[in-house]
């Protein structure tokens, strides 16, 4: 995995690192370290040290002692599937260190997995674990772990833990918060806050493991938690419908609701993202009408689909269907990268809205944006093209946008401003990151992020963790 520390022996922090958790664990040349340095979308990238890559709570422990000790800021990453460039350094020119002045502490070899209590349904697991490998490991055991995204195989728990991530199945289980019953992580100066003892009920004073939950890897990083299961979901059918409008969308989802045993996922996609999906995988158009412009996936448990008589639905039931059906939606992040933008330069914003203002808002954002979808009316923030997908169910929607001369700050304020007028998120699931410092007040009051910045200073006064994340300048 690593690399030799040659031509490195004035540099002592190299030398520490390495006499941590041995030279094949430590990247320093600028190859070697690039796929850590540039996030999923390629738009985020900057300069490191180096690239570590402790194994155990120990390790990290000793990594982070002597980054202090040598005044170097560590950045925390897991998968490094992000979008919002939280995972990776910034610029010289950006917030944060400058160059060389970041070491990036990985936790993919923290692989450990405890069994599972079948008593309490928990398990004990490293932060590099997948979330595929944690849902193979609990599925073995007769269990289920509810998080589940299209990223699965190389999303990790830590980094989940660390942006709160939601995912496809929300409106069943909950967010990776709901999932958390301990957390352990490394403080900015080596001390370790250990997972809390397994107890059902321990009701002595603060959460101190919570505030890792959604911190970005501004407060510690994290090393292992301690998991709630659940028991699998029965058999389940799934549903692909073209709708009108997301109004017809929401009755849908409400009628299955109410009459099956459990909603486990309602997902909308625009036509356009659709076609995206089908010309990348070379995949037949899947429903009947072609002229609507969203589509629904509904996938509920029960044997047989339960939906309004009007509806006119093709139905996945057995594994090979459901995973066929599925595919229209957990391509369309690879889809949007080809297709949207010929250099997969696409800009994208997750966003949440409460359920009522959903219906108005693609008319809104079309509005707002200054123009349709083609390429021949650019819209004043640059917008050529763009499509959407999103979780219905939880209100969540990623948004996706291309164009040669976009301006990426108009699009911003423009996009941003309109979700907080109807009250929703500027972030629903993938963080606030580096992209979305400037716009984070229009989500959380001042007190609020005043609130922030003391439990920052308490747990990090030097300012060493993941410096440009989260909170913004001042």
């Amino acid at each position: 995995m690593g690399t030799q520390l040659r031509g490195l022996g004035a540099d002592r922090l190299a030398e520490a690192l390495a006499a941590i958790v041995g030279s094949e664990h430590v990247l320093i040349d600028p190859d070697r370290m690039s796929p850590f340095t540039v996030d999923w979308t390629g738009c985020f990238t900057g300069e490191a040290r180096a690239v570590v890559f402790p194994a155990d709570t120990g390790e990290a422990a000793a990594v982070m002692a002597a980054c202090r000790a040598a005044g170097v800021a560590v950045l925390a990453q897991g998968g490094n599937t992000g979008l919002v460039g939280g995972s990776v350094p910034a610029r010289a020119a950006g917030p944060g260190p400058g160059p060389g002045d970041t070491v990036i502490a990985s936790t993919r070899r923290m692989k450990g997995m405890g069994p599972v209590d079948v008593l309490t349904g928990q398990v004990e697991v490293g932060a590099g674990v997948t979330i595929a490998e944690l849902q193979r490991h609990a599925s073995s055991a007769g269990w289920h772990y509810g998080v589940d995204l299209a990223s699965r195989d190389s999303a990790t728990v830590g980094g989940t833990i660390a942006t709160n991530a939601g995912g496809l199945r929300v409106c069943a289980f909950g967010t990776t918060r709901h999932q958390v019953e301990s957390v352990e992580s490394v403080l900015a100066d080596g001390r370790v806050l250990p997972l809390r003892p397994d107890l059902i009920k321990d009701n002595t004073g603060y959460r101190l493991d919570g505030l890792m939950v959604g911190s970005e890897g501004t407060l510690g990083l994290i090393t292992r938690a301690r998991l709630r299961l659940g028991c699998p979901p029965g058999p389940s059918t799934v549903a692909l419908i073209s709708v009108p409008d997301w109004s017809e969308a929401f009755d849908i989802v409400r009628w299955v609701r109410r009459r099956s045993t459990r909603l486990l996922a309602a997902e909308i996609i625009a036509q356009s993202g659709v076609r995206l999906v089908c010309e990348m995988a070379d995949l037949p158009w899947p429903v009947d009408h072609t002229d609507r412009p969203f589509l629904l996936l509904v996938e509920s448990e029960g044997s047989e689909p339960d939906l309004p008589a009007e509806v006119d639905a093709v139905i996945g039931v057995d594994p090979g269907d459901r995973r066929r059906l599925w595919r229209y939606r957990e391509l369309m992040s690879e889809a949007v990268a080809v297709g949207l933008a010929g250099d997969g330069r696409v800009h994208k914003l997750d966003v949440s809205l409460p359920s009522a203002q959903m219906p108005r808002f693609p008319a809104e954002l079309v509005e707002a944006l200054g123009s349709g979808t083609g390429p021949a009316e650019p819209a004043a923030s640059g917008v050529e093209r763009w499509t959407f997908f999103g979780h219905l169910a939880d209100g969540n929607i990623h948004l996706a946008f291309a164009g040669a001369e976009l301006d990426r700050n108009a699009l911003d304020e423009r996009v941003l401003t309109l979700v907080a007028v109807h009250g929703g998120s500027i972030s629903g699931e993938h963080g606030i990151g580096r992209a979305k410092r400037p716009w984070l007040h229009l989500s959380r009051t001042a007190e609020e992020i005043a609130t922030m910045r003391a439990v920052k200073r308490a747990l990090d006064p030097t300012g060493q963790l993941a410096p440009g994340v989260l909170l913004p300048e001042g």
